[in-house]
């Protein structure tokens, strides 16, 4: 709707993971390397852990188009809360595991070893991505990571896999030493420094296809008093600043719009 008023060719903000958006703060790029690293060498598993909206889904996505060819398949689940065995039927269709419908956990898990040994043979190694890890409480989905990491040919990993989720992950993880000693790394997203905020919305207009500043010093350093330097509220304060500069015809956006539009937005929340 305002693309057109501010020259960009796409909305910058969107909260689709993009890779062309990817801001490489010092947090990120630090979990970006340990990461690759430990997939690279065909570790067991990672995991990567932050509060909400610091950007995982984001950076592991931009992390896995880093790989490889020989780091394939690569497989990303977002269905965590689903029942064990219906998670590893879904995972065994995703690696194109040969077989029909699966109805009990170690018929599923027989179908993503032999399709994983396959995929060794050819001198390849999947790597599994599991978002939103932390949604997996139960002691039986945690299991069911277990048993996957616990699939070898070798003695080697059949795949490498990265957990992905909130802090509470961590914790969960700390009360399964079985699976803690399984991670080659832990990662931590934090939130961005001051300066990191303000490169993170330029790096984005630019990716959108800016030309010029839209947003004046002070209103960039509104923001990141505003959102506390997470990712997801820079992106929805900074939507809504263009929806608005658009509406009144504004050449740039500073502080006044910011703060405007930073109580409208707490007004909605309290309500």
């Amino acid at each position: 709707m305002y693309e057109s008023h501010w020259q960009l060719a796409v909305r910058p903000f969107d909260h689709s993971a993009d890779a062309r958006f990817y801001y490489p703060g010092e947090s990120q790029q630090g979990a970006l390397l340990k990461l690759r690293y430990a997939l690279e060498n065909r570790r067991g598993a990672a995991l990567l852990s932050g509060a909400a909206g610091l950007g995982k889904t984001l950076l592991a996505q931009t992390l896995t188009r880093q790989l490889g060819e020989s780091l394939s398949p690569k497989v990303h689940l977002v269905f965590p809360q689903m029942p064990a065995g219906q998670l590893l039927a879904y995972l065994a269709d995703q690696l194109g595991a040969a077989g029909g419908p699966t109805l009990t956990i170690e018929q599923s898990l027989r179908r993503i070893e032999t399709r994983l040994r396959e995929n060794a043979k050819a001198g390849k190694h999947a790597v599994i991505v599991i978002d939103e890890a932390h949604l997996l409480d139960d002691s039986q989905a945690l299991e069911t990571v277990r048993l996957l990491l616990n699939l070898e040919h070798e003695a080697r990993p059949l795949a490498s896999f990265l957990l992905t989720g909130q802090t509470s992950l961590l914790l969960a993880i700390e009360r399964r030493p079985d699976l803690e000693e399984r991670l080659a790394v832990k990662c931590l997203l934090r939130r961005f420094k001051p300066e990191e905020t303000m490169g993170y919305i330029q790096h984005r207009l630019t990716a959108a296809g800016a030309k010029r500043s839209i947003f004046t010093d002070g209103a960039l350093e509104a923001i990141h008093q505003e959102t506390l330097g997470i990712p997801r509220r820079i992106n929805r304060l900074c939507d809504l600043a263009l929806l608005v500069g658009f509406a009144e015809e504004l050449t740039s956006i500073g502080p006044d719009q910011i703060a405007a539009i930073s109580e409208e937005l707490a007004g909605a929340t309290a309500e």
